[in-house]
C-alpha cells in the first residue's frame, strides 16, 4: 500500500508542477500575440512610433514580391526604411488581419505563423503567412524579424474590415 500512496503523491506532485507551467505558456503566448496584435493596430493608424515600439532595433521585414516586369524578387527591408514608408504612404488605413495563429515559445525566442490578409481601406489587397520572430526582452516581447508571402490572389476570402 505504500508504494500505491507514494504513487498517487508523485501524480499530485506532477500536477502541482504542470498547472503553473501550462497557465505561464497561456500567459506567454497571450503576451506573444498581443505584441502583433498591437503592431497591426499602429500600423492600420499609421502611428509610426507605436509601429516602432514593437519591434527590436535592427530587425528586418522580408517577403516576396513582384516587381514593375511582374518578376517575382525577394524584398528585404530595415525596420527605419519600413517605418518610413508606413509615415508618407497616402493609401486608406492599412488593414492586416491573422488567423490560426501556430505560437512556439522556448525561453527568449518566440515563432508566430498565421494565415493573414491584408487590406487598404475595405479594399482587398493580398494575402499570405506571416512568420513572425519575437524575442523576449528586458521591455517585453519585440519583433525581430517578419517574413510573409504575398498572393493576391487564390485566397481564403474573409469579409472585408
Amino acid at each position: 500500500m505504500t508504494i500505491s500512496r507514494r504513487f498517487l503523491a508523485a501524480i499530485a506532485l506532477l500536477l502541482a508542477t504542470v498547472a503553473p507551467l501550462s497557465a505561464q505558456g497561456n500567459g506567454e503566448r497571450e503576451q506573444v500575440l498581443a505584441v502583433i496584435q498591437t503592431f497591426f493596430d499602429a500600423m492600420r493608424a499609421k502611428d509610426t512610433a507605436a509601429v516602432r515600439a514593437t519591434f527590436e532595433p535592427g530587425a528586418r521585414l522580408v517577403g516576396i514580391r513582384p516587381n514593375a516586369k511582374g518578376e517575382t524578387v525577394v524584398q528585404s527591408l530595415s525596420l527605419d526604411v519600413w517605418v518610413a514608408f508606413i509615415g508618407r504612404d497616402k493609401r486608406p488605413d492599412w488593414t492586416e488581419r491573422a488567423w490560426n495563429p501556430e505560437v512556439r515559445i522556448t525561453g527568449t525566442l518566440a515563432t508566430v505563423w498565421a494565415e493573414y490578409d491584408f487590406h487598404f481601406g475595405s479594399t482587398f489587397s493580398h494575402c499570405g503567412f506571416d512568420a513572425v520572430q519575437l524575442l523576449r526582452t528586458v521591455a517585453g516581447w519585440k519583433i525581430v524579424s517578419i517574413a510573409d508571402t504575398y498572393q493576391p490572389a487564390d485566397c481564403v476570402r474573409h469579409p472585408p474590415p
